[in-house]
């Protein structure tokens, strides 16, 4: 447990401090007049309460993955705290909030516009492509999930009930993505971030009061996951594509230009962009901890349970430690997070294509136009996911896989951008060296993975070193033709 609480305590730091270090770096300008204001149009450009905009950034990009990945993650032991915190304070953070301020700057670009204008070479019709299909990927996954839960509570837990609520939740997509930000997302998000910080603050409390005996840091950071029956994977590459959301994610660079698009004061971008990363690293530290004390310390035995998938621990630590009336509203919480990615992710796919067009979408039949083929890709996933047994893990684990990939496009953009405002400066490592690190993540996980080329796993000690000495040799002469060119005018 005290690992856990310095690893919170790590989180809260690295806001007051690096946070900040990050914003001098970028250097907000609380005299320019944002998005928000200057180009309001009651759609999505709309000014916002702060208090509002945080809670549905939080929302947006909070999905089940501190859940759902952090009580994965878990299971490869201590070494998932460092992960999370080291991941939030000098990546994920870092990602989030450069991905909101670049599009402030730049009008509320979407995440496409921003690594095409810094980028540039044909990668914005790349990424807008490539996005859009991550974007479609979230839409179908998180259809899926909540309705698997809501089945088995509400329902018969039969394909049937599962079919009604994935209906139910399709059709509350449709309407999300084509009202107003303000007329939907802005009046029920904070409800339901209130559920997802009430379960994370009760299990906080439970934690504090139980005090288990979980695997400590500096008992060993050894892979534990074969101790518990996941074989074949090594926390290297495998613990940071598992765990995406609670320490750093290219889907967020996708949500956090909705919520510039709201933003009063660029000044606001670290407790909103930055802050919100850290809170959702709370958030998985806490289900990383209860998540051990279910594998390592009886939890499991104590629930009456051999074996159990993320969603089956997340319901039965609810009702053994919540109680019922706990337990309705910690599970509620479960099934409001992906239910409102999903929803804007898919609003994200339809500004990216409109954006990509320049199709304005200030009338309903404009986002009618956009939206109709974006559902009905939606509908075929979700298809392929009820008709197939295995659906859901593989559009899963292409997810984690594309989902990171695009951190790796974001943070170069960032980087190209920080190297062109100081060309002589060191700033460009802030985002570079994450850059770096998660190029190497992503190209040793494309591999080794038996879905993707399947090296043996044993590789991975010579791999990774290769692929991060290519990245930084090319982000070196990169920055040194930048520097030369500089300095000859």
């Amino acid at each position: 447990m005290f690992s856990f609480i310095i690893s919170i305590v790590a989180l809260i730091l690295g806001y007051l401090v690096y946070g900040r270090i990050v914003e001098k770096v970028f250097k907000p300008d609380a005299s320019r007049v944002t998005p928000a204001v200057e180009m309001k149009d009651g759609v999505d450009y709309i000014p916002m309460p702060t208090w509002k905009v945080f809670m549905i950034q939080f929302l947006n990009i909070a999905g089940t993955g501190p859940i759902f990945g952090a009580i994965m993650g878990a299971k490869f032991g201590p070494s998932c705290y460092l992960w999370i915190v080291l991941g939030c304070i000098f990546a994920g953070g870092v990602h989030d909030y450069f991905s909101g301020m670049l599009s402030i700057r730049k009008k509320g670009a979407t995440l496409p516009e921003i690594v095409g204008s810094e980028l540039r070479w044909g990668s914005r019709t790349v990424i807008i492509i490539f996005t859009t299909i991550v974007l479609l990927m979230v839409g179908a996954v998180f259809v899926y999930s909540p309705a698997l839960i809501l089945g088995d509570l509400a329902g018969d837990g039969t394909s049937r009930a599962m079919l009604i609520w994935a209906l139910v939740i399709l059709a509350y997509y449709i309407v999300a993505t084509l009202l107003p930000v303000d007329k939907i997302i802005g009046k029920i998000y904070p409800v339901f971030a209130f559920a997802l910080l009430f379960m994370a603050a009760s299990l906080l409390v439970c934690l504090l009061v139980k005090w288990p005996s979980i695997p400590e840091i500096w008992q060993g950071l050894g892979n534990r996951a074969p101790s518990v029956g996941v074989n074949g994977q090594s926390i290297f590459p495998c613990l940071f594509i598992t765990v995406a959301c609670g320490a750093i994610s290219g889907f967020h660079g996708t949500q956090s230009p909705m919520m510039a698009r709201c933003l009063k004061n660029e000044r606001l971008g670290r407790p909103i962009f930055y802050g919100a990363m850290i809170v959702e690293g709370i958030v998985a530290l806490v289900w990383a901890a209860v998540s051990s004390y279910f594998f390592f310390d009886g939890g499991m035995a104590e629930c009456g349970m051999q074996s159990a998938s993320a969603p089956q621990v997340v319901t039965a630590v609810s009702k053994q430690w919540l109680g019922v009336a706990g337990s309705v509203l910690a599970i509620l919480g479960v099934v409001a997070a992906p239910i409102t990615s999903g929803d804007t992710a898919l609003r994200g796919a339809r500004l990216n294509i409109a954006e990509f067009f320049h199709f304005r979408q200030d009338k309903i039949v404009n986002r009618l136009v956009v939206s109709v083929p974006i559902f009905v890709c939606v509908g075929l996933l979700l298809w392929f996911n009820l008709e197939n047994e295995d659906g859901f893990n593989v559009i899963w684990r292409y997810f984690g896989l594309s989902n990171q990939l695009l951190s790796v496009f974001m943070l170069g953009a960032a980087t190209v951008y920080l190297v062109r405002t100081y060309p002589r400066g060191w700033q460009f490592l802030v985002t570079g060296i994450p850059a770096i690190f998660m190029y190497t993540v992503c190209l040793t996980f494309i591999c080794v993975d038996k879905t993707c080329l399947g090296l043996p796993m044993e590789w991975v000690r010579w791999l990774a070193p290769a692929w991060a000495l290519l990245a930084t040799l090319q982000l070196a002469t990169w920055v040194a033709s930048v520097k030369r060119k500089n300095l000859l005018k």
